[in-house]
């Protein structure tokens, strides 16, 4: 075998297990961002509800702070 298959050889085992690192890091990426998603829409939904509770017209995060 030559010098040059061998030096291919070797570069496409390295960029292979590159690809398969960066292919787990993506995997992981995606279970945290799906996590993340779902906590974001679960507090989205319980502050809804809490200012469906609250009885005022103006959402809380428009109304003024007391002190003004």
């Amino acid at each position: 075998m030559s010098d040059k298959t061998a030096h291919l050889e070797e570069k496409i085992a390295h960029l292979t297990r590159t690809v398969e690192d960066l292919s787990d890091i993506v995997a992981q990426q995606s279970t945290a961002l799906d996590a993340i998603t779902r906590r974001l829409r679960a507090l989205m939904e319980r502050e809804a509800e809490r200012e469906a509770d609250s009885g005022t017209s103006v959402p809380i995060a428009d109304q003024r702070p007391p002190h003004w």
